[in-house]
């Protein structure tokens, strides 16, 4: 089972879960979930769900109390300062410690390629509907902190952004390509360093075949250690076979721990 979880406080979440529901089979049934209803269908022989939550979405660390999917993937609105339109792609869970939902030093379980088929379709998206979005990986952060293989899939920055109807359907598409698209055969990988909307990690995604599960920004490298890049490695559905370190975008003074970290670990380094 893949479950699709939007929030009824999160206007972004909703209005791309009406997109899911104009454009896509959905049906609804007698099952409900925190007193809404749950809508289904048939994807390849697999059931996916669409539920709704009361709180936000970060804060659903007991989902799995209640469901038990192979994937998880949240519907909801991005924020950021600069108020960029931005349609997103990440992972969640926490390098440090949990201070917006989840729990304290545990990542989710990265899809990757699942991830990569969503900004693959978000790409195409742009280009055929010609808005001004910028298209990003985002790196892992915020709750929750499951152990199963869950990714998020935003639309920001901005409330105007959030009531955008042609940007959410592009989100709705954007998931329906991570439930859909056959698994594609690119190299998996662990992304550090850069700002937190990688567009290094992002521009070799949507070029090359590669795909990137946990994403580490240069702000968090100070905090983590070895145990940090072996749980992001691990905690990635498929095995993790190169990190790419955006050599430029690490902070000079933390090269040398984050390299002696890295020679424990075992895996091919790569720098971008």
């Amino acid at each position: 089972m893949i479950l699709i979880v939007s929030s009824k406080i999160d206007p972004a979440s909703m209005n791309i879960h009406r997109q899911l529901l104009t454009n896509y089979n959905f049906m609804v049934g007698s099952e409900r979930f925190k007193n809404n209803p749950v809508y289904s269908k048939k994807v390849n022989d697999e059931v996916v769900k669409l539920v709704t939550l009361n709180e936000e979405t970060i804060y659903s660390q007991a989902i799995t109390d209640f469901f038990n999917p192979q994937l998880i993937i949240f519907i909801s609105r991005h924020s950021s300062k600069s108020g960029t339109p931005t349609l997103s792609v990440h992972t969640p869970g926490n390098l440090n410690e949990a201070q917006k939902g989840g729990l304290p030093k545990k990542v989710s379980i990265a899809p990757a390629n699942a991830m990569k088929n969503a900004l693959l379709e978000l790409s195409r998206q742009k280009d055929t509907q010609r808005f001004d979005y910028k298209i990003s990986y985002e790196c892992t952060h915020h709750g929750p902190s499951l152990d199963v293989p869950t990714m998020f899939v935003e639309l920001g920055s901005s409330p105007m952004q959030w009531r955008d109807n042609k940007a959410a359907e592009a989100v709705a598409h954007a998931v329906n390509s991570a439930l859909t698209s056959p698994l594609d055969r690119s190299t998996v990988v662990l992304g550090i360093g850069g700002p937190h909307y990688s567009e290094k990690f992002t521009r070799i995604a949507l070029k090359e075949q590669v795909a990137f599960g946990h994403m580490i920004p240069k702000y968090a490298i100070a905090q983590i250690d070895k145990k940090t890049i072996s749980q992001c490695i691990e905690r990635t559905l498929e095995k993790v076979e190169t990190v790419f370190l955006d050599w430029k975008g690490i902070r000079g003074a933390d090269k040398a721990h984050l390299v002696e970290a890295l020679e424990t670990v075992g895996v091919e380094i790569k720098k971008v």
